[in-house]
């Protein structure tokens, strides 16, 4: 258990931020009681950014560390940029963590965490120190699967794309093993089938996901751009949403291009999926479209309590450094829930099409949350049949379901995985016996939680 000192309940709003995101993914459990024998975390601004210093009874932690936080974390270095790629994006090139010698692959704040949590035991000596649970149910670590629904109607168009994009490749191959599908699934309706299959994996591993919804009116503009494609009213997404119910899955928004910074268009999208009967409380950028601070607010402003953009739309990894969720350092009231792996990021921008590559990408980073027992969010777009130009793809998307599950994380909807965030991050200590038992301010039963 931990106490902050005056210095640190002193330190200004950034700082405070990094030192917040630090403690909170530590897991080590805060006191309020002032006379509760426990470490002191105190601050030194003197020291580099080296991390902490432990003496008896204390860990002093850096004000450099802290400003690296909230800089990669917080995401003020990408606030800060003014570099965009074609999209509007911040290029993944400006984001600190590639920029630091590509250590994207790591989740090197919650590895930060995980120190300081290793330096609280080091300090405490006779002290006792107590935990939070990393997960519910006595997982050690998490997992959360997310599909964004780009396509619902008019597959031949994006069949025929698929098929221009494997000609520039030189995919022969694969694009004859497309164009047989495609000639097979006339008069059908492929598109369904890869949703159905989706859910049909899902239910037999017996997990549910996450999946984002366009809403708002196609035009042949938007359709150019690769925009909206669908209405949210059509029989076809009905069709998904009543399964989507059935099965407890969750609902959100997939912003579209004119949300990027537009509160006005987020709470008219907002509002219009509500009124299919789903009221989704989190929202993930179509193409990772989004300005960092400005689209997190308006997200805010239209009612959303967390936004799950934070990912490279070009490459794997850890965008935030973090293999958590953390609280927005924008705006009050919304959380991050970095995205680590999608299958785009290596067949459309690194040119990899095989997919049992994209899973083994996606394992390995599974891996790299699980030795911090954080969390891995993936995102596997449900048009990737082959039909639509994915041959081979339903069954790795089986085969990285099975091979997720078997390391025993807790799969989870991001909405319920939100939750329990906030809760254990509301988690303090109001009182410590001498024995170490404690009093919460959580109705929770202590043990299950420390």
């Amino acid at each position: 258990m931990l106490r902050f000192s005056p210095a640190a309940l002193a330190l200004e709003p950034s700082l405070r931020y990094g030192l917040d995101v630090l403690v909170d993914q530590s897991r080590v459990l805060v006191v309020d009681d002032p006379s509760a024998d426990v470490v002191t975390l105190d601050i030194d601004p003197t020291l580099g950014a080296s991390g902490f210093r432990v003496s008896e009874g204390k860990v002093i932690v850096t004000t450099g560390a802290l400003g690296w936080v909230q800089r990669v974390a917080g995401a003020e270095a990408e606030a800060r940029s003014s570099a965009r790629d074609r999209y509007g994006r911040v290029p993944s090139t400006a984001n600190p963590v590639v920029m630091d010698n590509n250590s994207e692959r790591r989740p090197s704040i919650t590895e930060a965490a995980v120190r300081l949590r290793q330096r609280v035991h080091e300090a405490a000596g006779r002290r006792c120190v107590r935990v939070l649970a990393p997960w519910p149910d006595g997982k050690r670590w998490a997992a959360a699967l997310t599909h964004d629904v780009d396509v619902v109607t008019g597959w031949p168009a994006f069949t025929a794309l698929r098929l221009v994009e494997l000609f520039r490749k030189g995919e022969l191959g694969r694009a004859g093993r497309v164009i047989a599908a495609a000639l097979g699934a006339i008069g059908g309706d492929p598109t369904w089938r890869g949703m159905a299959d989706v859910l049909s994996v899902e239910r037999d591993v017996g997990v549910v996901s996450t999946w984002f919804l366009l809403c708002g009116t196609p035009t042949m503009s938007t359709w150019r751009a690769g925009d909206l494609t669908y209405s949210p009213e059509s029989r076809a997404v009905k069709r998904l949403l009543d399964a989507l119910a059935a099965a407890g899955h969750e609902v959100g928004l997939h912003g579209s291009f004119a949300t990027y910074d537009n509160a006005e268009v987020f709470g008219e999208q907002r509002r219009r999926l509500s009124a299919l009967g789903a009221t989704p409380t989190g929202v993930r950028q179509h193409y990772l479209r989004m300005v960092p601070g400005a689209t997190q607010t308006a997200m805010r402003a239209a009612g959303f309590a967390y936004d799950a953009t934070f990912g490279f739309p070009d490459r794997n990894g850890f965008r935030l450094g973090s293999a958590d969720i953390v609280p927005s350092s924008f705006v009050e009231g919304l959380d991050e829930v970095p995205l680590v792996w999608m299958d785009r990021a290596l067949s459309k921008y690194r040119g990899i099409e095989d997919p049992n590559a994209w899973v083994d990408d996606a394992l390995e980073l599974a891996a790299a949350a699980r030795a911090v027992e954080g969390l891995w969010v993936g995102l596997w777009h449900c048009n990737l049949t082959a039909p639509l130009g994915y041959p081979g793809a339903p069954a790795a998307y089986a085969r990285l379901l099975t091979e997720i599950t078997r390391e025993s994380p807790y799969v989870a909807t991001l909405d319920r995985l939100v939750a329990w965030r906030r809760a254990r991050r509301a988690v303090r200590a109001t009182a410590v016996a001498p024995d170490g038992r404690c009093s919460l301010s959580t109705p929770w039963d202590l043990e299950a939680v420390v």
